[in-house]
């Protein structure tokens, strides 16, 4: 219940749940409206390369391709938590780090309350292991250097400044071209969508 003089901040998905976004309950969560929600939103504010922009939804399923590569025993549970580690981007949307540290409010407290009430929903821990984060925003580096490079316009020693060198990136070559090549909101949508569905349908 809304207290007096608390604001409202209830969004309304497609699929009809009304989520409050300062008290999120797993009920009010859908991997639809997720898998819709981060297919519409651009990384890199659309400073980005190609007919289409390159979707959070297309970049989270490159951070679950390269923290498999780099974790290969990992069971689907922390594929699973790779593949959602920027669903709270589906309602906020994808801020530049530099804008979330000038905002008025611990905004990293608010999306770890979304990404808790995500990984509920589906079964996760709302903490993970300290390990799989790690691993995590490894891959979430990796594939932001890229995208960095790639479509957004840094060259080779700006990406590696700011989110770190690549190591070898032969481990990339099969997948790479497809992967960082944006596609359409309705390609990256259904492509999400998919592999959350495999993910979430094997033993854990």
């Amino acid at each position: 219940m809304t207290k007096p003089n608390q604001p409202r901040a209830w969004q309304r998905m497609l699929s009809g749940r009304r989520l409050n976004l300062l008290d999120p309950s797993p009920l009010d969560i859908e991997i639809e409206d997720i898998a819709h929600g981060l297919a519409r939103v651009a990384r890199w504010n659309g400073q980005t390369r190609g007919p289409h922009s390159f979707s959070v939804a297309q970049h989270s399923l490159a951070v679950e391709r390269v923290a498999l590569l780099d974790q290969p025993d990992w069971p689907p549970r922390w594929r699973l938590a790779a593949l959602l580690h920027d669903a709270p981007e589906y309602v906020v949307g994808d801020l530049i780090s530099p804008f979330k540290a000038a905002l008025g409010l611990d905004y990293k407290a608010f999306e770890n309350r979304l990404l808790a009430a995500v990984h509920v929903r589906f079964g996760l821990p709302e903490r993970l292991p300290p390990a799989i984060t790690k691993a995590i925003k490894a891959a979430d580096r990796l594939s932001a250097h890229y995208e960095a490079r790639l479509l957004a316009g840094f060259s080779d020693s700006e990406a590696a400044e700011y989110f770190g060198a690549p190591g070898d990136p032969g481990r990339l070559r099969d997948w790479a071209s497809d992967m960082f090549t944006p596609w359409p909101p309705e390609g990256a949508e259904q492509r999400y969508l998919s592999q959350f569905l495999l993910l979430a349908a094997a033993p854990r």
